[in-house]
């Protein structure tokens, strides 16, 4: 099982900076971690540790351990979308919150201030902190919506 990152996220915009971060913080770079890495640069999405597997032609397991040794050391993070696997994505930007089309699979990532307003609703309605890091909203996107309308 993944876990929370043990210190604050690190600040990379580019692969160089973050294998910089992680050489900073004493990891070594293996030719499977910096290969994780990449894979995650260039999805435009989060991505499942079996996509990467298999896309990397790289045993599972060592994909996992090295999502778990990017998570635990801020680099990357993972999030639920509707019913689906575990997926994982950079922390490029901090933390953004996820809403997700259970019809046609839509991703779109959001800056946590964004939900801002939404999270006080449900304080003040329900007493509830909320937060949409890890479980994504779900929901219908407008295109899906405007399409199944009567």
């Amino acid at each position: 099982m993944t876990v929370s990152p043990e210190t604050r996220p690190l600040v990379f915009a580019t692969l160089t900076d973050a294998v910089a971060a992680l050489r900073q913080r004493g990891l070594r770079l293996s030719t499977p971690r910096r290969l994780v890495l990449e894979a995650l640069f260039v999805a435009d999405r989060p991505v499942s540790a079996e996509q990467i597997s298999e896309r990397l032609k790289l045993d599972p397991t060592s994909v996992y351990r090295n999502l778990e040794t990017l998570e635990r050391h801020g680099l990357v993070r993972h999030v639920h979308l509707g019913h689906g696997p575990g997926l994982y994505a950079l922390l490029l930007h901090g933390e953004d919150e996820y809403l997700f089309c259970e019809r046609c699979g839509a991703v779109s990532a959001v800056p946590a201030e964004a939900l801002d307003a939404v999270r006080e609703r449900v304080r003040e309605r329900f007493g509830y902190e909320v937060h949409f890091a890890h479980f994504a909203i779900v929901g219908t996107c407008r295109t899906c919506s405007q399409e199944h309308q009567p």
